[in-house]
């Protein structure tokens, strides 16, 4: 989170709680992996309260270095990849699905120069604007950010669903908001922020199954009574 460990450990049990929720309501396998978004947030903020307290003294320098190594590696290393591959996997059949696709290559293409970055030497973090402040000592990533950028924001903003387009809005405020303000501590905003959008998803599974649910009862209502 932005501001402490205890920001980090609240916002992780809100945020997983949202995430609980949205599990829940998964109706096929290919519902899982936008679904754990909100709970991947919330361990994702979780991790990044022992960042704090690894800072703060309280536990080893180790844990810190393991817990940073791990934020670092999903904000940038897995996330571009797995917004916008859940996000296909979500929308139906049609021309949408299709002007994904570029998403998810980018994305993937993405991920894999930003993990290599992240994995490739020593991460150093640090207590900055009152937040947390990562820095992987990559090559510059002009080209990646825009990449990442296009991977988190493009696919949600072609889906069919409105709770859908709505997340992809928020994660551009956000991220433009971020770069704007706190350039420096951009991984940890950016995270929360992102942690702020798990309500969209929430959202969706419940709109889309009550919209399921009544489309069956219509069904089931409009359909002839049987022979006796």
């Amino acid at each position: 989170m932005c501001f402490s460990a205890t920001a980090d450990f609240v916002a992780a049990g809100v945020v997983g709680g949202i995430g609980v929720g949205a599990l829940t309501q998964v109706r096929t396998v290919r519902d899982v992996p936008f679904a754990a978004l909100p709970l991947l947030f919330a361990l994702h903020q979780f991790t990044e309260g022992f960042v704090w307290l690894s800072l703060e003294g309280h536990v080893s320098t180790g844990v810190g270095d393991v817990a940073a190594f791990l934020y670092v590696l999903y904000a940038y290393g897995l996330l571009p990849i797995l917004v916008p591959l859940s996000l296909l996997l979500i929308e139906p059949p049609g021309r949408r699905r299709v002007h994904m696709v570029p998403f998810v290559v980018i994305g993937a293409i993405t991920s894999i120069y930003l993990f290599w970055a992240s994995a490739a030497g020593p991460i150093d973090y640090g207590i900055a604007e009152h937040s947390l402040s990562y820095d992987t000592h990559a090559p510059p990533l002009g080209v990646a950010a825009v990449g990442y950028v296009l991977a988190t924001v493009g696919a949600a903003l072609l889906a069919g669903y409105p709770a859908i387009v709505a997340f992809g809005i928020a994660n551009a405020v956000g991220l433009t908001a971020t770069l704007i303000v706190l350039q420096v501590s951009f991984a940890s905003i950016w995270c929360v922020y992102a942690a702020v959008t798990s309500t969209p998803v929430l959202v969706f599974f419940l709109r889309r199954n009550r919209a399921q649910g009544e489309q069956v009862r219509r069904h089931q209502q409009e359909a002839p009574a049987p022979m006796g």
